[in-house]
This record gives structure tokens, sequence and C-alpha cells, in this order.
């Protein structure tokens, strides 16, 4: 730390303050608590939920309301549904990809398990994250938001949408006209590059929510390639404008 630095902190701390580094999880603890506080949903859909990493996250920033969660991989939904056994606010959907149609499809598992996909992995994400290369693939069923939500939730009141699907955000949408008008509030990752092809570019996403009448609220970083710090991913918090009021 130089003297130009400690110095400022000491006068600041003076002052009552003091200076922390923002790390991204801190943005998206940020975030995600503002846009839940606008919203107030009366339940959280977690589209690709993995091993209930999102679940987790949910609950550290004050959710306790229901949270249902979605995912296609085999293993990983085995798991969630060991964990959500004794929580009565916690459901988890049947063993499902999120798509724009019903059928089945092939899943491509990675080596990490959260960077599994429906789309083929770029080189340029292998190379930035080697364990996240695929080891398998499964075929599993595919099915709508639509479809898979409805049994699970509430029949009236907002809901808020968070989609991990590595690159199949678009058809997730696709497939869920009928609750859209109840989103109130969407978190999703916008890859600044392209990591899986086939997948909806960053300003392709912002031009699909604009249609949809969402409003971007704000961003945290997200995947970064640790060779040279290029920032890869962030996650969007995007408002609907039928349900937040406009100033």
């Amino acid at each position: 730390m130089n003297f130009a630095r400690t110095f400022a902190k000491k006068i600041i701390r003076r002052m009552g303050w003091d200076l922390i580094k923002l790390e991204s999880s801190f943005a998206e603890d940020l975030a995600l608590n503002n846009l839940l506080h606008i919203v107030q949903p009366v339940a959280i859909l977690d589209v690709g939920a993995n091993t209930g990493q999102y679940a987790d996250f949910v609950r550290r920033c004050g959710y306790r309301g229901l949270l249902v969660s979605f995912e296609a991989a085999r293993e990983a939904h085995a798991h969630l549904m060991r964990r959500a056994a004794n929580q009565p606010r916690w459901s988890i959907a049947p063993l499902a990809a999120v798509g724009s149609h019903s059928g089945s499809i092939e899943m491509n598992i990675a080596g990490n398990s959260v960077s599994s996909s429906i789309l083929p992995m770029r080189r340029l994400h292998e190379e930035a994250a080697p364990q996240s290369r695929y080891v398998a693939t499964e075929r599993v069923p595919l099915d709508t938001l639509d479809n898979l939500a409805s049994p699970l939730i509430p029949g009236i009141g907002p809901l808020f949408l968070k989609i991990d699907t590595q690159g199949y955000e678009k058809e997730v949408l696709r497939g869920a006209a009928k609750l859209l008008p109840r989103i109130a509030g969407i978190q999703l990752e916008l890859s600044l590059t392209e990591l899986y092809e086939g997948a909806p570019t960053f300003s392709e996403m912002l031009s699909l929510l604009t249609q949809l009448r969402f409003e971007l609220h704000a961003i945290a970083p997200g995947f970064r390639d640790q060779r040279s710090g290029q920032l890869l991913q962030i996650d969007g918090f995007f408002a609907s404008s039928h349900h937040v009021p406009q100033p």
C-alpha cells in the first residue's frame, strides 16, 4: 500500500468511513438485494441450478420465500434433491433441460459441472478455464419453463427469474411466454465474447430483453480469463417495466 492510499484511508476513517475493496460477489449481493426489494417476488425460479450454489446465495442475501430450482444434469439434479429434501421452501423441478419446446436433447457435462451446456464449448472458454472441458454427454428430457414451473409456483404474484444455462438463455425465455407477464425481475449471464457455439451475443440479449419490456437495472462482473484478466461474462439484472414504477 503506497503512502497516498494510507494517508487517504486515515483521513476517511477520521470522518467515520472506511475504504473497502469492492469484490464482484459483493456487487452481485447489492444488485440482487436492490432488485428483490423492488420486485417482492412470491417465488424465485432458479434455472440452471447445478448443485444449489444460487440457492445458498439468495438465502445469504436474506430471501426466505419460495425457491424453485431447475437442473438437467443427472448427478447435479440428484444432489439438489438430497439438499432440498427437508427444506419446505425449496422445490426441485423434475429433471429436464429448460428450452423452447418439449422433447429430449444431448447435454454436455463439464469437468467442473457448472459449465455444462447443451451447446458446444468454444476453445477460448476451455483455455480460460481448463477444468470446464466436457467429459461426457447425457440424453435428457427437454421442456419449457411454462410447463415445468406451473405446478410448483403460486397462481398469482410476481416472479423473479434467474437463468444460468451457459448460452441457452434465449431458448429459456422463448419457452416462458405464459409466465413472462408475471416475471418482474431477471438475473442472467451475458457473454461479452462467444464462449459457446451459437450462443446469443451480449447485444442480442439486450435487444431481446428490451423487446420483452425489461430494462437493465444493474450489472456485476462474472467469469474472467485469469491469464489476461479479460472479463468474459457479466451478470445482468433486469426489471420489468410492467411491474416497476417509472420515475
